[in-house]
């Protein structure tokens, strides 16, 4: 399966570019991964959930989530992964502004405070957007125990998240597409 799921990345996501792509980090690469390439397709999503899955399952969690848009088909392919198991586990989706009506919460989803709970992300560069999304879920009153990613670019987001107390566990790194 993880191979499966990589051949997908590497012939859907990965976009090289010797002039470099601006990265949603401000860094320029000439590595880029479009992951919403392969997380909104239909032989992918199966792969992800059950690879994701396995890796969320050690922080024994209550509930997956993470920012959206990235993380909008990973936490329901997890759920799907977990409820296929029969394991009850919530999803919640972090919005990058408060709902400007009803509840005006950050966070979508049937999530209670106290839960444990992993963040979900396609890349991870600096961090910068689990740590937003794990922010907005401590804010909420969930304890966010680790970010599980599809790929870790291994540009200084591991060390971080372990800085603020979030474990990152990756399928994939970018070292993997280099060779």
């Amino acid at each position: 399966m993880k191979e499966a799921l990589f051949e997908l990345l590497k012939s859907r996501a990965y976009l090289f570019k010797p002039q470099g792509f601006r990265l949603s980090s401000g860094k320029v690469s000439p590595h880029y991964l479009d992951c919403k390439q392969v997380t909104l397709y239909s032989r992918a999503l199966p792969l992800i959930g059950r690879l994701l899955w396995e890796e969320a399952r050690g922080f024994e969690p209550q509930a997956v989530g993470g920012l959206t848009l990235g993380a909008d088909p990973l936490v329901a392919a997890v759920c799907l992964a977990a409820g296929l198991e029969r394991v009850e586990l919530e999803g919640f989706i972090v919005r990058k502004e408060a709902k400007g009506h009803g509840t005006g919460r950050y966070l979508e989803g049937h999530v209670r405070p106290g839960m444990r709970a992993v963040i979900l992300e396609d890349v991870v560069t600096t961090g910068a957007s689990a740590l937003k999304a794990a922010q907005r879920a401590r804010d909420f009153g969930l304890s966010v125990v680790g970010v599980v990613a599809l790929v870790d670019r291994q540009e200084g987001g591991r060390e971080r998240l372990a800085a603020e107390g979030l474990p990152l566990r990756s399928l994939f790194t970018l070292a993997d597409f280099l060779r």
